[in-house]
């Protein structure tokens, strides 16, 4: 060994030559750190790493109206805070030793979605940011995610299908009048466009009293008063979208008023005739008239899940309208495992109420959902940012269920079942 050395000139015992060692693969010099990065893209995950540094931003950047329309609930905002503390309270053991890629896409319904998370329908969306729906669709068009456009959005949905192709699903509220004619009506719009589900809210059987939009004077067409006009002034970035995109407007219901379809025409038309829910007779009609996946929204008990499956109902959308319908209802998360093992096998399980991170995410999934939606964080996303932020939002939550999954030790998404878990606040329903 010596005598080797000796040959390359160096001393027996030696370390080899730099040149030689694994060291010498090593990347050029950079900089180490979470802000190390100097690109647009980095920056913007420097200043706005999570959902509430986007939520800062978003209520300097939009009126107090807005802001109040999109965080408040209804009475003490009670089933606000009560779903957030639920989501936290909820905890996950992870398992080590087993390193490898994860894969967190999902087939839902027939088509193939790049994350478990879907945008879920947000009424009179472009109020809290002027073009909001169509912004909304073309981010679950990139991002492949859902999107469910609502009865009551900013756009049609003929547009949002051309926007967001088999992305687009297709939220459904109730306007019992002439015999359900424009429910029907708006069913066979749905279908034509191409929504590969259609999603019947059941959870809002009448208006709730939201405190917040009463105290603003909140009302649409807007009322011009001194403190409107406050409001905007004090918000650029929004009028300068407002000025862009138009005042908000019920594109879904131009087709049934009278010419023109004024915006006060079709407000005065929602008003009047949408009364949000169904009756399970009328449930049995959207089964009979829609071919597709059909999935009720808002359902909390057991027993409402059996009586949708009975029925011949696709999916459950686990929900309590993001805690802006009933103060006294249980957080979503604390019925969702019930739920699903309830009609688990039977139907698709989905989530919504409180999401605000891809651990959130996680969670829903742990104990039962296939899929998650939110409204607020993507509205949030458009308020913070603006026309871009939707689509940050989507690929933040995407990056965060990843990294949950890798510190879970889990490699897709029907292995996050089999977490333990500690769910101490889960409902627990008599037989």
């Amino acid at each position: 060994m010596a005598n080797v050395a000796r040959e390359r000139g160096e001393s027996a015992g030696t370390v080899p030559p730099a040149a030689a060692s694994p060291a010498a693969a090593s990347p050029p010099a950079a900089a180490w750190g979470a802000g190390s990065g100097t690109s647009a893209a980095a920056r913007l995950k420097q200043r706005m790493p999570t959902l509430d540094y986007l939520e800062r931003a978003a209520r300097r950047r939009i009126p107090r109206f807005a802001w109040d329309f999109l965080e408040g609930g209804t009475g003490a905002d009670v089933g606000i805070t009560e779903n957030r503390a639920a989501l936290d309270a909820v905890k996950l053991v992870p398992r080590y030793g087993a390193p490898g890629p994860v894969d967190c896409g999902v087939d839902l319904f027939g088509t193939r979605y790049s994350a478990p998370i879907g945008i879920s329908p947000v009424g009179v969306d472009g109020l809290v940011w002027p073009g909001a729906t169509k912004l909304l669709a073309k981010a679950a068009a990139k991002a492949r995610i859902p999107y469910v456009v609502g009865t009551l959005a900013s756009a049609s949905i003929e547009e949002v299908a051309a926007l967001a192709g088999d992305c687009t699903w297709f939220q459904l509220y109730g306007l019992p009048g002439r015999d359900h004619l424009v429910t029907i009506d708006l069913v066979r719009r749905a279908e034509a466009a191409g929504a590969r589900a259609l999603v019947a809210t059941l959870d809002a059987p009448v208006r709730s009293k939201r405190p917040r939009d009463l105290n603003n004077g909140l009302v649409v067409p807007f009322r011009t008063t001194v403190r409107t006009v406050r409001d905007v002034a004090l918000a650029l970035p929004w009028a300068l979208a407002l000025a862009k995109a138009g005042t908000p407007q019920f594109a879904n219901m131009a087709p049934y008023v009278e010419a023109p379809a004024t915006l006060p025409r079709t407000a005065g038309f929602v008003q009047s005739e949408i009364k949000g829910t169904f009756s399970w007779e009328a449930v049995k009609r959207l089964r009979d008239a829609w071919p597709r996946a059909l999935v009720m929204k808002g359902i909390l008990h057991p027993a409402d899940a059996e009586m949708a499956i009975s029925i011949g109902v696709d999916g459950i959308l686990v929900s309590n309208h993001g805690g802006r319908q009933l103060d006294a209802a249980p957080a979503a998360i604390d019925v969702l495992p019930a739920i699903a093992a309830s009609v688990g096998n039977r139907a698709t399980i989905f989530y919504d109420s409180g999401i605000r991170s891809g651990l959130d995410v996680a969670r829903a999934l742990a104990l039962g959902a296939a899929g998650t939606f939110c409204g607020r964080a993507f509205l949030i996303g458009l308020a913070g940012i603006g026309d871009g932020g939707a689509d940050y939002v989507a690929e933040m939550l995407t990056e965060e269920v990843q990294v949950a999954m890798g510190q879970l030790g889990v490699r897709d998404l029907p292995s996050l079942k089999g977490v333990e878990r500690r769910h101490e606040q889960a409902f627990v329903f008599r037989p």
